[in-house]
């Protein structure tokens, strides 16, 4: 199977950390947001309100709506500024899928759900380091099918 064919719940239950995701309510302020970024080491939060998904607070929503407004992280909700509405894929998608959506719409981050339940996130560089490792597994193979020896 081609990599870019694996569907994205392959994907996720190979990513670390995969099952947990942090999120951000609409109504906390961006500077807690970005503190959750910084401490969990990722780039964008799902915001979340009853476990429905209402938005996506990214690194360059901060930038563009935030900083760059001269605006106050601690004083902004972050419901001012996410994504909304919000561009999600299933487990089923596929990592070209993904790939498609992400460069089509700008965005480097995909809520995964399943059910209306966010169950992970994905990121261009999930997708990147996905097709890396898989062509690398591919061209070792090749080179022990060719030399005869076994891998």
């Amino acid at each position: 199977m081609s990599e870019l064919a694996t569907s994205i719940g392959t994907l996720l239950g190979k990513k670390s950390g995969s099952g947990q995701v942090w999120s951000a309510s609409p109504n906390a302020s961006v500077y807690h947001a970005i503190e959750i970024m910084a401490d969990k080491k990722v780039g964008a939060l799902p915001v979340m309100q009853d476990g429905a998904l209402l938005g996506v607070i990214s690194e360059r929503d901060y930038a563009r709506k935030v900083i760059l407004q001269g605006r106050s992280s601690k004083d902004t909700r972050v419901v001012e500024i996410m994504t909304s509405p919000v561009i999600f894929i299933s487990p089923k998608h596929t990592v070209g899928e993904c790939m498609r959506i992400m460069s089509k719409n700008r965005i480097r981050h995909l809520p995964v759900l399943d059910d209306g339940k966010v169950v992970g996130i994905i990121t261009i560089g999930d997708l990147v380091n996905w097709v890396i490792t898989e062509q690398e597994k591919t061209i070792l193979h090749l080179e022990s099918y060719i030399s005869g020896t076994p891998a």
